[in-house]
């Protein structure tokens, strides 16, 4: 059995679910090893850090921890022993994904449970991910991200180029 670790801001239960997302924001997911950079590829991802982003601010929503992680070798594992599967699962209810590298198989859950998952080359901190993610926001956002918004119910607005007397 693969052991996942929530930890939630405000939480009263053992096994509580992700916490709502707070209305107009956009969940990102960032995988990483010290919960400081995007330094992890998903499969070997020891925790997630879980983010309602908006225009103005962000909020830590939570952080998912992981026992059973890849070693990034590329090799799989015998038959019925699935360490992607409860990483989706835990990540269910967010938009985008930040990692260093995805695998096909993984990446084909991660868009079947509505997660688009997003590829960097190098890693970098976790407040210049959400400050990125920010500046697509608050600019006009790149057509996949538009989609991703529409899906989350997330009102984008355009900017307005009209003086403000």
């Amino acid at each position: 059995m693969n052991a996942v670790r929530r930890l939630s801001l405000v939480s009263n239960e053992v096994f509580a679910p992700m916490p709502e997302r707070r209305a107009g924001a956009l969940r990102v997911a960032i995988a990483t090893q010290d919960m400081q950079n995007l330094n992890a590829h998903f499969g070997s991802a020891r925790r997630f850090a879980v983010y309602d982003v908006t225009r103005e601010e962000w909020n830590l929503v939570e952080a998912v921890a992981f026992d059973d992680v890849s070693d990034e070798s590329g090799e799989h594992r015998a038959e019925g022993d699935d360490r992607i599967t409860p990483k989706v699962d835990a990540l269910k209810g967010c938009h985008l994904l930040f990692c260093l590298a995805i695998g096909g198989p993984s990446a084909a859950k991660v868009v079947a449970a509505k997660i688009h998952p997003i590829k960097v080359a190098e890693p970098q901190s976790i407040r210049e991910v959400l400050l990125r993610t920010q500046m697509m926001l608050r600019t006009c956002p790149p057509p996949w991200l538009r989609k991703v918004l529409a899906q989350a119910g997330v009102a984008e607005t355009k900017p307005s180029f009209e003086d403000e007397d």
